[in-house]
């Protein structure tokens, strides 16, 4: 084994530097580092889009909800508006 190193790094006993394994590794490294930085963000922005959603559809029921209590409110005084106006309406054939 140290005769292998001594005849692979001139004798210095460390192996000799690699000029395609070096290449290769920095293509790597320079690939992948901004990859990952890309795909994390990609998910947290899907995160926030959910998030944005459901507070979204959140609103959407709250308002339905408000609409159908004006709705059912607008319902009423128009029945009790017709009543009064029945009642008038008697009494002056009545009269």
């Amino acid at each position: 084994v140290a005769a292998a190193r001594s005849r692979c790094s001139g004798g210095r006993g460390l192996p000799r530097y690699n000029q395609a394994m070096a290449d290769a590794t920095q293509v790597i490294f320079t690939v992948s580092i901004p990859t990952l930085a890309v795909l994390i963000g990609i998910l947290v922005n899907n995160s926030r889009l959910n998030d944005t959603n459901r507070r979204i559809d959140d609103f959407r029921t709250h308002v339905d909800s408000r609409f159908s209590a004006t709705d059912a409110l607008f319902t009423e005084r128009l029945r009790r508006v017709e009543e009064v106006l029945d009642a008038r309406l008697k009494h002056l054939e009545e009269s």
